[in-house]
């Protein structure tokens, strides 16, 4: 029987289960015994809709537009509108977002190879029935529960259920469970658990759901809205109770003065903004098929100051090389790949020439058809041994009886094959620093290819099998395959951008630690100069930290190792993420925290990832960190706008219960305040490009400007009521109407200091809400339709002053509570004219 394509050759003798039959398949799936789990990777709509409808500010705002609706006026209840018009925008955005990370995740999504009828299929996993025949490579990950069913070396790691790292060797009969993922090895298992029955199903609402997790940003908002809740449930008691004291002739005067006091308390835009931005990042970076799987990962990217990149399939490109091929012993032939051996044709004819090169021609010969038949062994080819297949041919005169896979943990494949009527030999394929003692010869020759950035495997006919314990004993050396790496195009770019924004790169590659040096010198990154072999780290904690903090590139680094680095980095204060594509990268991925993985890599390293390259663009990573660096710096300047509103409203409620006067406002000048101040100009801030890096300590710098902030504008609003009133001359409209022009001054020039610093449409946009309540002022419509109306020259002018004086102070509170590193944090920010970063999206078109 033939096998299945993308299979590795049965041994002699051993017959391959066929799998499942079609008529065996229909009737599974007639008795319902699919996989029918629907994997989702992100919130169903009616989940989305709830999650924006029913909030508890929302709840309150509710109630008292529900309150106003009774009493009237129209006017009054503006502000239940715009609640329903920024949750309808919040509802809106979120089901782009999921439409694009859904269409996404299909492409990302798992497809296992199959075995029905004899041939091999893939499949998704809801066309997997029970019973079925699933095969498994290295970088597998296992998406439904089973028993092995064959085993060629299979080892599996199950950390991500058992919390253990070392792999486990599978045997047939041996149970495995989703989550776990192949690292070395082949063979196949029976399905036996399906649907909804199987571990996946646990697995897959937790792991791929599209949530809005913990994160920083979102856990201070948090704490801030905590905050605020108990401040605000005890002021707006006070307040209806003074207002209902003051205005007890017009009860539903008093009932409006009370809403206007509390709605403005409420910073009900800020959640909203905080989930429209996050999803609108989704949307940008699906765009440039980015699969966030998590939304806090584009907000922990931008945080991060060290990100531990592995060189295969990161810095360089998944295909290599042959550049050459050279055979060690008494005939050492040098030639390069294409294997044309020509010095027997050119000297066969001069005296001895012919003899003394006829031995090498025919022990290079012999070495092309090994490497061809270690090719032809392995099910699952890397880069490396693909490169051997693409150059050399399966050599028919050889089969295989027994073959282990290559492992990142011993750095060496092998397989024991017999001729045809021959003896068996067992040959090695690896690593020469690993394969052959310290000191040996061709390890000179292996150090002269890795100081070029190539990278060396080595050829060896081993002495023992390969159940031994140490078949690499007594190995004798037959050749030297060299392999050039293809570097990506845009790594070099990508290192600059991180290195001009003060991340350091650490590159931890299992390859030769001279080798990955020297490609990563070729690509700029400081301190390639100087790599470390990792079997040369120390093991105490606090020293290993003191290794990776001290240098930039690690070879021979181990799956361990590299979690290892990881969080040793974590241990001193760092925000790691690691890049990876491989299985060997996936304990580091899992414990950064950031994982990034490529689109082509192993599924393992896909499940285990917060963000997916599915392009397997490196350069993909600063679009990223700028689109991370966009929401955290743009929400916290809109946090800042909502709470100085907080905190003012507060204030003048506790001043008018005190004072026991009608609060100053009602719902409708609440209404146009916020929009003009806040709403409008907060959208747009919210979406805005925004290159300041991510720091930490979210709540304590909006606290620090939106107290005094808000206090400043509070104290100057109701001074303003207090001279107003004090004018017997004029009512409370026109006592209204100039506290108003007071609070929208000073609100607005709370805004010009956030919407800092300045350019065309930053300056346009405070220019146009001016200009709004300018219009206001002066259209008669308006002027009824919001009740102002500015009397006389006294009272208005007299808020104009008050307003230019907290003006004053607020520049003052602004330049005193600025944190002392944002000129450090911009300069790190600022684009280097040489080498420009990514376009950002014009927000005028937001």
């Amino acid at each position: 029987m033939t096998p299945p394509a993308g299979s590795a050759p049965a041994p002699t003798g051993v017959t391959r289960p066929s799998g499942l039959t079609g008529a065996e398949v229909a009737e599974r799936v007639t008795r319902g015994e699919v996989n029918d789990v629907p994997v989702r990777s992100s919130r169903s709509t009616a989940e989305i809709v709830r999650a924006n409808v029913l909030t508890r500010f929302n709840a309150i705002i509710g109630c008292l537009f529900a309150v106003i609706v009774v009493v009237g006026p129209f006017q009054d209840s503006l502000f239940g509108f715009i609640i329903v018009a920024n949750t309808g925008i919040g509802i809106i955005q979120e089901l782009r977002a999921k439409r694009t990370l859904d269409n996404l995740a299909v492409v990302g999504e798992a497809r296992p190879r199959v075995r029905r009828d004899g041939t091999t299929v893939e499949l998704t996993n809801a066309e997997i029935v029970l019973g079925d025949l699933v095969e498994l490579g290295s970088g597998d990950r296992v998406t439904v529960d089973g028993e092995v069913s064959e085993a060629d070396a299979l080892e599996v790691d199950e950390s991500l259920l058992t919390g253990e790292a070392d792999p486990v060797l599978k045997h047939p009969g041996d149970p495995v469970l989703s989550g776990s993922f192949v690292v070395a090895g082949a063979g196949s298992f029976t399905t036996t658990r399906v649907g909804r029955a199987a571990y996946a199903a646990q697995l897959a609402e937790e792991a791929s759901r599209f949530t809005l997790v913990a994160s920083e940003l979102r856990s201070g908002i948090d704490t801030i809205l905590r905050y605020i809740t108990w401040l605000l449930i005890p002021t707006a008691i006070g307040l209806i109770l003074s207002q209902l004291y003051v205005n007890k002739q017009d009860v539903a005067e008093a009932v409006r003065r009370m809403v206007a006091g509390i709605v403005p308390m409420v910073p009900e835009g800020l959640v909203l903004l905080t989930s429209v931005a996050f999803a609108i990042g989704v949307v940008r970076l699906g765009r440039r098929q980015c699969l966030v799987q998590e939304l806090p990962a584009i907000e922990g990217l931008a945080r991060v100051d060290t990100v531990c990149l592995d060189k295969t399939g990161t810095l360089t490109e998944g295909g290599m090389d042959i550049a050459e091929l050279r055979v060690l012993g008494d005939g050492d032939t040098r030639a390069g790949a294409s294997g044309s051996g020509s010095g027997g044709a050119e000297t066969g004819g001069a005296g001895t020439g012919g003899a003394e090169t006829a031995p090498a021609d025919a022990a290079r010969a012999e070495v092309e058809l090994v490497l061809g038949a270690l090719g032809a062994a392995d099910a699952r080819p890397n880069a490396s041994l693909q490169a051997i297949i693409d150059t050399y041919p399966a050599d028919p005169g050889r089969s295989l009886l027994q073959a282990a896979p290559f492992s990142s943990a011993r750095k060496w494949s092998g397989a024991t094959l017999q001729r045809h009527g021959g003896d068996e030999e067992t040959w090695l394929l690896g690593a020469p620093d690993v394969l052959l003692p310290a000191g040996h010869p061709a390890l000179a020759e292996v150090d002269e290819f890795g100081a070029q950035g190539l990278r060396v495997l080595l050829l060896g006919r081993s002495a023992t099998s390969l159940d031994a314990p140490d078949p690499a004993a007594g190995l004798v050396p037959a050749a030297l395959v060299v392999l050039r790496q293809r570097l990506r195009p845009d790594a070099s770019q990508t290192l600059a951008y991180f290195a001009r924004q003060n991340v350091s790169a650490k590159v931890i590659s299992g390859d030769n630690a001279v080798s990955v040096g020297a490609v990563a010198a070729t690509l700029g990154l400081p301190g390639a100069e100087d790599p470390v072999d990792a079997r040369t780290l120390p093991t105490d904690p606090e020293q290993l930290a003191d290794v990776v903090e001290r240098h930039s590139v690690f070879g021979r680094v181990t799956p361990q190792q590299k979690r290892d680095l990881v969080g040793a980095l974590q241990a001193r204060g760092h925000q790691v993420a690691m890049t990876g594509d491989g299985v060997n990268d996936v304990l580091a991925l899992k414990d950064a925290d950031i994982g990034v993985a490529m689109g082509a890599g192993s599924e393992a390293t896909r499940a285990v990832a917060q963000i997916v390259l599915l392009d397997n663009s490196f350069a993909t990573l600063p679009l990223v960190v700028a689109e991370g660096r966009r929401v955290i710096g743009n929400i916290e300047r809109v946090a800042n706008l909502f709470l100085v509103k907080t905190v003012y409203s507060v204030l003048l409620a506790i001043a008018v219960i005190v004072c026991r006067v009608p609060y100053p406002f009602l719902p409708r000048h609440s209404t146009v305040l916020s929009a003009l101040t806040i709403g409008v100009p907060g959208f747009f801030l919210a979406l805005a490009p925004n290159n300041e890096r991510a720091r930490e300590g979210f709540v304590q710098r909006v606290l620090r400007f939106a107290i005094p902030a808000g206090l400043i504008a509070g104290a100057a609003s109701f001074t303003c009521y207090l001279l107003a009133r004090a004018d017997h001359a004029t009512g409370q409209v026109a006592d209204t109407s100039s506290t108003t022009v007071t609070l929208f001054l000073v609100a607005l020039w709370v805004l010009a200091i956030i919407a800092r610093p300045y350019n065309w449409w930053r300056v346009l946009l405070v220019v146009a809400m001016a200009a709004g309540f300018g219009l206001v002022l002066v259209v008669p419509w308006l002027q009824n339709f919001f009740q102002l109306d500015l009397v006389g020259y006294r009272d208005p002018w007299t808020a104009v002053a008050i307003a230019l004086v907290a003006g004053l102070l607020l520049e003052l509170a602004w330049r005193r509570m600025r944190p002392a590193d944002e000129e450090a944090a911009a300069a790190v920010a600022r684009r280097d004219p040489e080498q420009p970063e990514p376009a950002e999206p014009d927000p005028s078109r937001v």
